[in-house]
């Protein structure tokens, strides 16, 4: 027999090994995530939509989400793509909206312009400078004199 063809009947072997493991996989994660599909869960679709699920239809294929109280919207059944869990949802570091995270880049370039006018003066040899972002204080090395036309 060939070497070659040795080869490509163990990759060919591998490669569905593979695939059939992978959708193992891909149905226990199914599974799991059916169980969790409850009413009453916070739940976010495929499509980027939050809201909390208040039934499910299994002949139609189905769901009923509140995304806001009183708006209820039906989207299919396997539009829902993940539960989200109280970590998730209350990440605090993170902006909650676009305004939010644009002010916060204002303030900081606020803070920044703020910082370059008061680094206008040369600081005397070895003199400690406050940095107003990060609120340490630093050792920086002085400023080379300007040079004038004579």
């Amino acid at each position: 027999m060939d070497p070659t063809l040795i080869l490509f009947a163990v990759v060919a072997v591998v490669l569905i090994f593979l695939m059939f493991r992978n959708s193992r996989r891909n149905k226990a994660r199914q599974e799991e995530l059916k169980t969790q599909m409850v009413p009453g869960a916070e739940i976010m679709t495929n499509f980027g939509l939050f809201g909390k699920l208040l039934s499910v239809d299994e002949l139609s294929n189905v769901a009923e989400i509140e995304t806001s109280p009183g708006v209820i919207v039906k989207v299919h059944r396997q539009t829902l793509s993940k539960v989200v869990t109280p970590e998730e949802a209350g990440d605090s570091d993170s902006p909650r909206s676009v305004e939010e995270a644009m002010a916060i880049a204002n303030r900081e370039a606020e803070e920044r312009e703020a910082a370059a006018k008061i680094d206008t003066e040369a600081p005397e040899y070895g003199e400690r400078v406050d940095d107003p972002i990060t609120k340490a204080t630093t050792k920086r090395a002085p400023r080379a004199p300007k040079k004038t036309d004579n």
